[in-house]
């Protein structure tokens, strides 16, 4: 299945490359040439950071966080134009649901949630048309008939699957969470097939404001294990997104402990969501990051 943010897959380019080959070998230069010389697009991510999102004591400073979805957007869709963006994220006429998570320790900051609302009313979605939810979502009058999902939710790590992120917060979407729990939740992108979601997910936003990177239980929190990041992951391909997440946390924990310490049990469910389920790009030779703002210890 091909992505529509990265143009086509891993898979796509490597059953490229082997005809490629195999026009050589039947001496069709011309065919291979063809081939060739159309590039593969990658996933762009767009990696914000501000050093004073956070204050000291913790509080987010609301002001600033919209000023980096407004340049964060702008940079994903390359356009100066804030509104102009917005507007191919979602229409007048769309019904949008905006996926929070709200989880006690660390949930999706409220300022983030309303600096997505505050931009999709001014795209011109009418209010009785939005909601932002997570529990419930399966109930939820607005999700019931959404046409358009934007996605957001804090990165942290997690007992069943590694790391709770984009992929993951889909979960409530399903009504059954423990048919996905095997193989530390490896099929996650499985998810994102259900008729309630397919196909309507418009944008991605991985908060990495004060993201958990080490944890042991499946409701473990402790501040030791928090750090003022200060960014935000934005992109359309939440498989891309994810990657960049993890590689984030894997540099993170090196330096806290010295050494490799890699996540368990592995987030392999977001490698997966690519080469099974064809959800998006896993491999960071196929991503696009863009990095703006605060350059210190972004650790990628």
């Amino acid at each position: 299945m091909k992505s529509k943010e990265s143009g086509i897959t891993r898979r796509d380019f490597i059953k490229g490359t082997g005809c490629v080959a195999m026009g050589m070998a039947l001496g069709l230069p011309a065919v291979a040439e063809e081939i060739v010389s159309e590039p593969v697009k990658k996933a762009r991510v767009v990696l914000i950071r501000d050093k004073d999102v956070v204050t000291a004591e913790g509080k987010i400073d609301g002001e600033i966080i919209q000023r980096m979805f407004d340049e964060g957007i702008s940079a994903l869709f390359e356009n100066k134009n804030v509104a102009d963006c917005w507007r191919q994220v979602v229409k007048p006429e769309d019904v949008v649901g905006i996926k929070t998570n709200e989880w006690g320790p660390l949930r999706t900051p409220a300022a983030v949630e309303q600096a997505i609302k505050r931009r999709v009313l001014e795209a011109g979605a009418k209010e009785e048309n939005i909601a932002i939810a997570d529990r419930g979502v399966r109930e939820h009058p607005v999700f019931k008939k959404a046409t358009a999902l934007i996605n957001t939710r804090p990165m942290r790590t997690h007992a069943w699957s590694g790391v709770g992120s984009l992929i993951k917060n889909y979960i409530p979407f399903v009504s059954y969470p423990p048919d996905y729990h095997p193989d530390s939740c490896a099929d996650l992108g499985a998810v994102w097939q259900l008729p309630i979601v397919k196909d309507k997910t418009r944008l991605n936003v991985l908060v990495m404001l004060t993201p958990l990177f080490y944890g042991v239980g499946p409701h473990h929190f402790d501040t030791t294990y928090v750090w003022r990041y200060g960014g935000l992951l934005i992109g359309a391909d939440p498989v891309a997104v994810d990657t960049i997440g993890l590689q984030i946390f894997q540099a993170k924990r090196k330096a806290y402990f010295g050494e490799n310490r890699p996540i368990q049990p592995t987030a392999h469910h977001i490698a997966f969501a690519d080469t099974r389920h064809g959800l998006g790009v896993s491999d960071p030779a196929l991503i696009d990051l863009v990095r703006l703002g605060w350059e210190e210890d972004s650790l990628i």
